[in-house]
């Protein structure tokens, strides 16, 4: 009897160490805005995951104040990632890179829509001003220290900035659609 529990034992372990090896070459995911992600605004290039940084954590100097969508997409979601990894790695036969592709796609995803559930604090009426200048002079509108001053001066007269989208981070839609993953190494 004791024979057969070494037999099974062996075979246990060899299984095991088949799963780890497989689940082991998966190398690290990441979710995010990743290097390279630019757009272009009024014929500058300008690198999208500082627009998120800046967008996560505010820059009160300038007035923006945080809108904090990735924080709140970890908070909300990152206690059902490792039961969310174990179904994938189950899924695909222990493949550790599949697995995080399939994981990294789902948090892509949950990054997104925390992007549009982003609601406070609103936009200023200065920023929505703004949204409205821009509307009017083209893709080659540009803001600048000038337009800012233009944008606050026509608040100050009481002029409205009617029809345009009163959703903060999402304007033009660029920086939520650069939200990507890839899974790195091994």
């Amino acid at each position: 009897m004791s024979t057969k529990f070494i037999e099974t034992s062996e075979k246990l372990k060899a299984k095991l160490a088949e799963i780890a090896k497989k689940v082991e070459s998966g190398g690290k995911l990441r979710v995010g805005f990743l290097e390279g992600s630019t757009e272009t605004k009024g014929g500058e290039v300008v690198s999208i995951p500082m627009i998120a940084a800046i967008q996560e954590f505010g820059a009160p100097k300038v007035g923006i104040p945080p809108r904090p969508f990735f924080r709140n997409c970890i908070k909300e979601n990152s206690d059902k990632w490792g039961d969310a990894v174990a179904k994938a790695l189950i899924a695909t036969g222990y493949d550790g890179q599949q697995a995080l592709k399939i994981v990294g796609a789902g948090i892509q995803a949950q990054l997104k829509q925390s992007i549009t559930d982003t609601n406070s604090p609103p936009l200023s009426p200065v920023t929505l001003m703004l949204r409205m200048m821009r509307s009017q002079g083209g893709p080659n509108f540009v803001v600048t220290g000038r337009t800012v001053a233009e944008a606050r001066q026509r608040v100050e007269n009481g002029e409205t900035a009617s029809g345009v989208s009163t959703k903060p981070l999402i304007d033009s839609g660029q920086m939520q659609q650069a939200v990507d993953f890839e899974v790195v190494g091994k």
